[in-house]
């Protein structure tokens, strides 16, 4: 398993694709608390599950000002009809190309199996790692810790 970012790290940077003609970066949600879900892949069904949940828990991470961005080594069409099907109200980021850049900047890429580790990450408005945990790959995490963590910091 990857040895990930923990808390009290700066988040890294980043640039991603939404879709083949958008790109979303890190840095334009500075100010708020960011969840970030990176996951092995889209059509996977503990994938699925886990991007299922994250998307009933959407309502609660809102209220706690929180944004939620999924991203995985998929490619952005795949991602969106992903989402389509899935009927995912968060963005899905692709980290494609170079494969798994991002993800290995976090320390949530797995090399041997060419794609992201299922990890989560909490983000403080001011973009320090509040929160980590590295899941097993064929384990849903839940939205549990995400919410502690969020609670945590509007304390």
């Amino acid at each position: 398993m990857a040895k990930i970012l923990t808390a009290g790290t700066a988040a890294p940077e980043f640039t991603l694709h939404v879709t083949p003609a958008k790109t979303m970066s890190l840095s334009e949600f500075r100010g708020k608390p960011v969840v970030i879900a990176f996951y092995p892949a889209d059509w996977s069904p503990t994938c699925g599950d886990e991007m299922g949940l994250l998307n009933e828990a959407l309502p609660e991470l809102r209220k706690l000002n929180a944004e939620l961005l999924g991203i995985s080594v998929d490619g952005s069409w795949c991602h969106a009809a992903f989402a389509q099907n899935r009927h995912l109200n968060f963005p899905l980021l692709s980290d494609f190309e170079p494969k798994g850049a991002v993800a290995k900047k976090y320390g949530s890429y797995s090399d041997q199996a060419g794609l992201c580790e299922r990890s989560l990450f909490v983000i403080d408005k001011n973009g320090v790692i509040a929160w980590s945990y590295l899941s097993p790959m064929k384990e849903n995490p839940g939205a549990d810790g995400i919410l502690k963590a969020l609670k945590n910091l509007s304390k």
